[in-house]
C-alpha cells in the first residue's frame, strides 16, 4: 500500500496516526523531529510523509525545505493546531499536498491519505508508460540492419523491466556504449544520470578516486571533498567500460560496492550508501583472466549477470552501409551540406573492407575523406583507409612522399574549402580552437 513517515513531536499523535494506518495496510515508521526523519530518507523508500507544522523548536515548513534541498519529492501532508491561510500556502508552495487541522478526523486522514498514494500511482504510471515510449524511440534510433544486431536490440527491450548488472563483451569500437546508453534510456533508471568511465584510461590511484571520490587530504592535491562517479550515478546507472583493466585492489572495492550499495572514498572512514545499477563491457576474455587470476570470479558473478556480445562489424556486413549513410547524415547536419553523399563504388568500397577498428574506424575514416575531399560525392579512390604501421592506401598513394606538415596543411585547406573558408566551423571540425587554427594558417603561407 505504501510506506508513511509520521513526524510529530508528540508520542501520542504518532502512534494513534501510526496504528490508523496499519490498520489500513499502509506502512508506517515515526520520527519526532527533523534530524530523525530525515534519517529515514536515508534508508527507506517514503512514499507519503505526514509532519506536523510545529516539532517543538523546529518546524514542519523547515523539514519540507530540507527535502526540497536534497532533491527529494516525497508527497507530503502538513497536520497542525495552528492552521492558518499563510502557513497552508507557504507549505503548498514547498511541495505539500494537503493542509488539515487538529484534531484530526481519522476518516478524513485515511481519505486524504488514500487521494495522495492513488495520484502518486498515477504518476509513476504515466512516467513508466512516457519512459517505456522515450526508450523504445532511442532503440528505433539505432543503426542496425543486420540480423546479429536485431537481436541484441530484442534482448535491451526484453530486459527494460529488469534492473540487473550488463556485461557487454566485444571487440574495441563495435558500439558498447551506445548499448550501454540505450540500456539505461529503456530502464527506469532512465530520469537519473548515466555516468561513464573508461577504466584503462587512469592510473589506479586517480580511477580509484574517480570511481569512490575522496576526502580533504587524502593525498597531496586534495583540497577538499570530492564525490566520485558512484555517488555521482546514485539512483542511476555507472558504465564502467573496460572493467578487464581494473587492478586486483580495485576489483575488491568494485565487488563490495555491488554486493552491498556501500562505498568508501579514498582517506575515509564513513561508508556511503549508493544506488546505482552497473553496466560493464570489455574487450578482454574475462573467464580466461579469472583462470590466470588476474580476476575476481566473484567480481565477474557479479557484473555477468546478463551478458550481451557485440559482433564485430566484420561479421555484420548487413550494417556496414546504413551506418556509412548514419554518418553521412551527420554530417550533412553539422555541416549544413545536403548535397554530401557516397558514390556506388565508394559503397562497394566500403562493404568490402574488413574493418579493424570497428563501427569508430568507419565513422573517422568517413568523416576523415570528406574533409580531404569535399565532394559533394566522394567516390572510391576518395575513401581514404589507412592501416596501422602501413602508409595510405594505393587510390592515394602518392600522399606517403608527404611530410606530415604538408599532410596537414592539405587537410587544413580541405576541410577550410567545406566549409566555405568559415574559421570558426572548420576548427570545430578540426577539434582545435580558432587561433590555434589562425596561427595554424600562418604557417602554411
Amino acid at each position: 500500500m505504501g510506506n508513511v513517515l509520521i513526524v510529530d513531536d508528540e508520542f501520542s499523535i504518532r502512534k494513534t496516526v501510526s496504528l490508523l494506518l496499519k490498520a489500513e495496510g499502509f506502512v508506517p515508521f515515526e520520527a519526532a523531529g527533523i534530524d530523525e526523519a530525515l534519517a529515514y530518507f536515508d534508508t527507506q523508500p517514503i512514499d507519503l510523509m505526514i509532519t506536523d507544522l510545529r516539532l517543538g523548536m523546529e518546524s514542519g515548513i523547515d523539514l519540507l525545505v530540507k527535502l526540497q534541498e536534497r532533491g527529494l519529492n516525497t508527497e507530503s501532508i502538513i497536520m497542525t493546531a495552528f492552521g492558518t491561510i499563510e502557513t497552508a500556502v507557504k507549505a503548498m508552495r514547498l511541495g505539500a499536498y494537503d493542509y488539515l487541522t487538529k484534531p484530526i478526523n481519522p476518516d478524513e486522514l485515511m481519505l486524504r491519505v488514500r487521494k495522495v498514494l492513488e495520484r502518486k500511482a498515477l504518476q509513476e504510471e504515466v512516467r513508466r508508460l512516457r519512459q517505456a515510449l522515450d526508450g523504445r524511440e532511442h532503440i528505433r534510433s539505432i543503426v542496425a540492419a543486420s540480423a546479429a544486431m536485431q537481436q541484441v536490440l530484442d534482448v535491451v527491450a526484453r530486459i527494460q523491466e529488469r534492473d540487473i548488472p550488463v556485461l557487454i563483451t566485444g571487440e574495441t569500437g563495435t558500439g558498447k556504449e551506445v548499448i550501454a546508453q540505450a540500456l539505461h534510456r529503456t530502464s527506469v533508471r532512465a530520469e537519473k544520470p548515466f555516468v561513464p568511465i573508461n577504466c584503462c584510461t587512469l592510473p589506479e590511484d586517480i580511477l580509484d578516486s574517480e570511481l569512490f571520490g575522496h576526502v580533504k587530504g587524502a593525498f597531496t592535491s586534495a583540497n577538499g571533498n570530492r564525490e566520485g562517479l558512484f555517488q555521482q550515478a546514485d539512483g542511476g546507472t555507472l558504465f564502467l567500460d573496460e572493467v578487464g583493466d581494473v587492478s586486483p585492489r580495485l576489483q575488491a572495492k568494485l565487488l563490495r560496492a555491488l554486493q552491498e550499495g556501500e562505498i568508501r572514498p579514498v582517506g575515509g572512514n564513513n561508508i556511503i550508501k549508493v544506488n546505482v545499477r552497473v553496466i560493464a563491457a570489455t574487450n578482454r576474455d574475462l573467464e580466461q583472466m579469472v583462470d590466470k587470476g588476474e580476476f575476481r570470479s566473484d567480481l565477474l558473478f557479479r557484473l555477468n549477470v546478463l551478458p550481451i556480445h557485440l559482433p564485430a562489424l566484420r561479421d555484420r556486413r548487413d550494417d556496414i552501409l546504413p551506418l556509412a549513410w548514419h554518418f553521412v547524415d551527420q554530417l550533412r547536419e553539422r555541416l549544413g551540406r545536403d548535397d554530401l553523399g557516397l558514390s556506388s563504388s565508394a559503397q562497394e568500397k566500403l562493404q568490402q573492407y574488413d574493418w579493424p577498428g570497428n563501427v569508430r574506424q568507419l565513422e573517422n575514416i568517413i568523416e576523415r575523406s570528406f574533409a580531404l575531399f569535399p565532394g559533394p560525392l566522394l567516390d572510391a579512390n576518395q575513401i581514404i583507409i589507412s592501416t596501422p604501421g602501413k602508409a595510405l592506401i594505393s587510390d592515394v598513394r602518392e600522399e606517403a612522399t608527404l611530410t606530415i606538415a604538408d599532410l596537414e596543411a592539405r587537410h587544413i585547406r580541405a576541410v577550410l574549402e567545406a566549409n566555405d573558408h568559415n574559421q570558426v566551423a572548420a576548427a570545430r571540425v578540426l577539434g582545435i580552437s580558432r587561433s590555434t587554427l589562425r596561427r595554424k594558417m600562418s604557417q602554411m603561407m
